[in-house]
């Protein structure tokens, strides 16, 4: 059989370039530059211009999913300057993660560490290590002193918390305090709903949950009641996390077009998609006619490679067999950068900072 041999560019392929440097003045005439490489240069390249093309959708709701380290990673800045700028609408994060941004909001501080020192010494000294950096047992005793505060002086609309009532809450509580910028400060301002679904996993989760214990306490003694400490594990906040679910679904309907932009991956990330087959099986199971949002664009930054068959690894590909993403011959624009966030987000959104600020 002989091979009939083509050019490439009869065939459509985009022809690469090596990177030449010298001919690189600004951060995204390198990103764009980057596009034309290969391997992890050409995906970050790619989400730049995914990244672009969704923030310039004056028609595309974007929504932001958090999970890892990232605020103790001191990445928080550039999530805030995300929000200041108008560019994200809904924040979808572990309550780690936001608990963390909290202590830096009140003007708390992280320290460096060798991941390789005696974590015993660490306990003892009150220092909580995520991998290489610590966070301070007194600084989240800090935060929960805010959450109380908040706890004690703020009544929910008809009376029931969920996470981004509580998110709000603190948010405002920030920006009274005026101690520093914070991801729950700028979604206050900016009027940007947070959503933790995995409440109860983080800190501030145990801070309500000890403050409705202290509750129980305080009214057993008023009562000259004594109580048992097993009643202090029967004590549970007014907090019901489908206020949230309800929340985000109608926030979602209203949208014209959706945009998703997942920073690791976790909870945060499906409890963000998962949001067309909500309503897929509510239009079935109830027979009712509604829409069907599907997300068009999505940038994805995590390590996690899909192999392993977990789902931070999951590929877009793979969410349009859930009815979760627009295909790509429908329309859809998705990039997928095999990387630690805290190497390539900075870069990234310098990049997309600076393409946006030269159209103002």
């Amino acid at each position: 059989m002989t091979r009939e041999l083509h050019d490439g560019r009869e065939d459509g392929l985009m022809p690469l370039e090596s990177l030449d440097l010298s001919k690189v003045s600004h951060f995204p005439d390198l990103i764009k530059a980057m596009r034309k490489t290969s391997f992890g240069g050409r995906t970050l390249g790619e989400a730049f211009e995914v990244l672009l093309k969704m923030f310039r959708d004056e028609e595309c709701t974007v929504v932001l999913t958090l999970s890892g380290a990232m605020t103790v990673a001191k990445q928080g800045m550039i999530i805030c300057e995300m929000i200041d700028r108008g560019l994200i609408h809904a924040v979808i994060a572990t309550g780690a993660l936001i608990a963390h941004g909290v202590t830096e909001s009140i003007g708390l501080t992280h320290y460096a560490v060798n991941p390789n020192i005696d974590d015993k010494e660490l306990f003892e000294k009150g220092y909580n290590r995520v991998y290489d950096t610590l966070e301070m047992e007194a600084n989240l005793n800090d935060v929960c002193e805010v959450v109380g505060r908040v706890l004690d002086e703020v009544t929910p609309e008809k009376g029931v918390w969920c996470s981004h009532l509580f998110c709000r809450a603190v948010g405002q509580e920030l920006e009274r305090l005026n101690h520093g910028p914070g991801i729950l400060r700028s979604a206050y301002q900016k009027n940007v709903p947070v959503y933790i679904p995995a409440f109860t996993d983080s800190e501030m989760g145990l801070d309500f949950s000890t403050w409705a214990m202290r509750k129980t306490i305080q009214q057993k003694q008023k009562q000259n009641k004594k109580w048992d400490p097993e009643e202090l594990f029967q004590a549970v906040p007014n907090f019901n996390p489908f206020l949230d679910l309800q929340h985000y679904a109608r926030l979602i309907g209203r949208a014209k077009k959706l945009g998703i932009l997942t920073i690791g991956g976790g909870v945060p990330r499906n409890w963000a998609q998962q949001i067309g087959p909500y309503y897929d099986i509510t239009s079935v199971r109830l027979d009712v006619e509604i829409p069907q949002p599907r997300f068009q664009y999505g940038v994805r930054i995590c390590p996690e490679p899909v192999h392993w068959g977990g789902l931070s690894g999951c590929t877009y590909s793979e969410g349009v067999s859930w009815g979760k993403f627009v295909p790509i011959e429908e329309g859809g624009r998705y990039a997928e950068v095999l990387a630690d966030a805290t190497l390539v987000l900075p870069f990234l959104m310098k990049c997309v900072f600076e393409e946006l600020d030269k159209e103002c």
